[in-house]
């Protein structure tokens, strides 16, 4: 049996099985990290535009000024699309005659509501493959290290005399897919966590521009 113990000569010389567990979690890990790196960038560019919108907003800019402006550019994202959502709707039903107020305004937040849930539905994107990746990878690594302790067991059985150095090299490399394992478990793990308490806050502050903006626009319904 090989004596080489480096870790690529360990990876190179382990069973097919093995090897494919590796590839695998390698790939896993590799599309982990590209997800955290995106799933980051997203969720703080929704924070930076909730953070604009809000004081654009609440320094008294024009609600039908800043409604415009924002259906010219097409691209609103997070509290603004909320906001678009609600004001499109509440300027349709206000214009009919003999609507009620109250008929206006539940109108008003059941488009805000569906639009709210398209955010967070945007935001949320991606973590359930974080949560899943980080419950399960731990299990495959360890199938890859029974898999490799097991064949050199079955090795150790068809020689007379078994010795420690004959021993080692198996054991190493299926430990190797014990830490890779481990090693994509743990940062998602750690990203799904952190990601879901971000997504909560900002559902949350979604949730509660929504409300002071129904309030503003019952106090003008029913002037």
């Amino acid at each position: 049996m090989h004596t080489d113990m480096s870790i690529l000569s360990l990876i190179t010389n382990a069973s097919f099985m093995v090897q494919m567990v590796m590839l695998g979690l390698l790939l896993v890990s590799i599309v982990t990290w590209t997800m955290i790196i995106q799933k980051w960038m997203i969720l703080k560019k929704a924070k930076e535009e909730a953070n604009l919108f809000e004081r654009r907003f609440w320094a008294g800019a024009d609600l039908v000024y800043l409604y415009k402006a924002l259906a010219q550019r097409k691209d609103a994202q997070g509290m603004a699309s909320i906001f678009e959502a609600g004001f499109r709707e509440y300027a349709k039903l206000h214009k009919q005659p003999g609507m009620l107020s109250e008929a206006v305004l539940e109108g008003a937040q059941r488009a805000m509501r569906v639009t709210l849930n398209r955010e967070v539905e945007r935001v949320e994107a991606g973590l359930p493959f974080l949560a899943t990746v980080g419950s399960t990878s731990p299990y495959v690594g360890l199938f890859g290290t029974v898999w490799g302790i097991m064949n050199s067991f079955r090795a150790l059985g068809q020689v007379q005399q078994a010795t420690m150095s004959m021993v080692a090299p198996g054991i190493a490399e299926a430990l190797i897919a014990t830490a890779m394992g481990l090693f994509a478990a743990i940062p998602a793990v750690i990203a799904y966590n952190r990601f879901s308490y971000n997504v909560e806050r900002l559902e949350g502050r979604y949730d509660g521009f929504m409300e002071e903006f129904s309030n503003l626009l019952n106090r003008q319904v029913r002037s």
